[in-house]
């Protein structure tokens, strides 16, 4: 079976390298089509092919309104050239609807991973998602409440397939304190860092790790925090992405409602790092079915600070969690996740 998995923007590629190859242990011919990653070295492709030619160069320019703009008139030359591929199933990891409404073309059946269910810049598109959706034989969600939203937003029922995210899993040896929270990944609204601040500052000996590249200032959110926050920022290489985790007790995820999960949270559990996290989209749905940290309810500050003083004072709550994350780490495995869209394509080739 020859599948390719398109990711044009390559706005995951960990996940779609990590896919790509779990696949092709599996004996599938895989191509993965994507572009050049802006940010950073990316792991080199095992077993399968990786075709970096969507926008050959504005994914070479600096973050400007120009490059934008070079992207906009790049976009319909790379959807051509990968309507003219000719796999067995073309599976579409993320989409630029405005345009793709018009572009998206195959003789291929097609999957459609909703990562973000409804993606958070254009959620507002309701009818433009509703006839994307449509277009598509089948559509990957990562947890059941995605799938949840997904049939309340109009989309049929048949068409979904719950295929948990795997973690990003690391062998990385512990070297935390014991006291230190956890905060990691891109820095956005809706990540909601201001609330990992006040629970930290409500755990007397607790301090804060922010570790990510900031979208948004932080002048008065670093003031507040004072010396029981350090600020690793900018976008960080895997070594010390790979040292963040190791100095973290625990991870905190309050995040707002906007997305299914998160791949910081993913990244956390696969080092063996128990979360505390706000309940919404599947992040409650993942820590609570391993036990791998403490759900909370969204925005409930004080509910994250006294799940946080627990795993801290508590030697056998915080055992109990790095247990759950070790669950977590052994059952969601990426050869797992091959096997299941395995199954998936074979429905459709």
């Amino acid at each position: 079976m020859r599948v390719v998995l398109a990711d044009p923007p390559a706005y995951t590629p960990p996940y779609d390298r990590s896919l790509a190859a779990a696949l092709a242990r599996a004996g599938v011919d895989v191509e993965l089509v994507t572009s050049r990653f802006r940010f950073g070295e990316v792991e080199r492709a095992e077993g399968y092919r990786a075709s970096e030619w969507f926008y050959p160069l504005s994914s070479r320019m600096g973050s400007s309104r120009l490059r934008l703009a070079v992207k906009a008139l790049e976009h319909p030359f790379g959807m051509a050239r990968l309507a003219a591929l000719g796999p067995d199933v073309l599976h579409v990891q993320w989409l630029v609807p405005e345009l793709d409404r018009w572009l998206l073309r195959s003789r291929a059946p097609l999957v459609f991973t909703a990562h973000d269910i409804v993606p958070r810049r254009t959620a507002r598109y309701t009818g433009l998602w509703r006839r994307l959706f449509e277009r598509f034989e089948r559509i990957v969600v990562h947890s059941e409440r995605g799938r949840d939203a997904l049939v309340a937003f109009g989309v049929a029922p048949e068409k979904l397939r719950v295929i948990p995210h795997p973690v990003f899993r690391s062998e990385i040896p512990r070297r935390d304190d014991g006291r230190t929270a956890l905060a990691l990944g891109l820095i956005r609204p809706y990540k909601g860092t201001e609330d990992a601040v006040d629970a930290v500052l409500r755990v007397d000996g607790a301090r804060l790790l922010v570790a990510g590249d900031p979208r948004i200032p932080l002048d008065e959110l670093r003031a507040r925090a004072g010396d029981r926050a350090e600020w690793r920022l900018g976008f960080l290489p895997r070594s010390e992405l790979e040292r963040a985790l190791a100095e973290a007790t625990v991870g905190l995820f309050p995040y707002r409602p906007e997305i299914d999960l998160s791949g910081a949270l993913l990244q956390t559990l696969g080092a063996g790092v128990p979360a505390i996290v706000y309940d919404i989209g599947g992040l409650g749905e993942l820590v609570g079915r391993y036990g791998a940290g403490v759900v909370v309810a969204p925005g409930d500050v004080e509910g994250m600070a006294s799940a946080l003083r627990r795993l801290l004072e508590d030697p056998e709550a915080l055992e109990a969690a790095r247990a759950g994350a070790e669950r977590a780490r052994a059952e969601l495995t990426w050869d797992a996740s091959a096997r299941a869209h395995l199954e998936l394509y074979r429905e459709l080739a």
